[in-house]
Formats: structure tokens, C-alpha cells, sequence
């Protein structure tokens, strides 16, 4: 789903302009970024949290090279979903 689909979605069931769900869809994905660059969680109620995660360094070898390389310590994001989302995700597939 891309977020034009989503920004379509949300003016069908509001009955609102796609322009302005459009600039509310940006505020709440600039607003998630700038917690996660704090490294803040994000906690949606019945959908799931967002965090920042660190990565221990480690060494590895380039597969094109065959050299070892070091990859330094580094953030990742880390979703984990609600248990109405986990419940719901496991009915469908059943």
C-alpha cells in the first residue's frame, strides 16, 4: 500500500480533500521521524510500537571480495505489533 492509497482511503471514509488529508498523512510521518531520530518509542494503541534499536558492531566478510570488513555500531528501527494485530494476522491466514 503506498500512501497515496492511504491519503484515497482516508478522504473516502472522512469525506475530506485529498490535499488536506495529504498534509495530515506528512505532519504524522515527519512528527514519528523526528521521535525516532530522538530515539523515542512510538506507541499506537492496537497497532503496534516503533523504536530505535542499536546493532552491535561486527565483522564480516565482503562476498565480493572476500576481504573482512568492520560494520560499526549503527541504529535500526524495530516494530513490534500489538496482540489485536497478531490475533487478527493469524485468523486470516488460518
Amino acid at each position: 500500500m503506498l500512501k497515496k492509497d492511504i491519503v484515497n482511503k482516508v478522504s473516502d471514509h472522512l469525506s475530506m480533500q485529498k490535499q488536506d488529508v495529504s498534509v495530515a498523512v506528512d505532519i504524522i510521518l515527519e512528527t514519528m521521524a523526528e521521535a525516532l531520530q530522538e530515539e523515542r518509542r512510538i506507541e499506537l494503541r492496537g497497532y503496534g510500537s516503533f523504536s530505535v534499536r542499536q546493532r552491535k558492531p561486527r565483522c564480516t566478510k565482503n562476498p565480493r571480495t572476500g576481504k573482512m570488513m568492520d560494520i560499526p555500531v549503527r541504529n535500526t528501527l524495530h516494530f513490534t505489533m500489538s496482540k489485536s494485530l497478531k490475533e487478527a494476522l493469524i485468523i486470516e491466514k488460518e
